[in-house]
């Protein structure tokens, strides 16, 4: 069975790997926010640029794929 350039691009590989390292990088994040004991506002804000990234990352896995 030999495998196209169009039956490999229709599995979405690389969106897929995205979303997934998204939500890895997500749980990692969350978990090292909850631990801290007293966090200061650069903390915060690294925090929301991480969680404010979902929306690119959505649109991107969204938006893949042929049109």
């Amino acid at each position: 069975m030999k495998i196209t350039p169009e039956q490999f691009d229709s599995w979405r590989i690389m969106p897929r790997i995205m979303v997934g390292l998204y939500g890895t990088l997500m749980y990692n994040v969350s978990e090292w926010f909850m631990s801290l004991p007293v966090p200061t506002g650069a903390q915060a804000a690294f925090v929301s640029t991480i969680v404010g990234a979902a929306g690119m990352i959505f649109g991107f896995y969204v938006n893949s794929g042929r049109k």
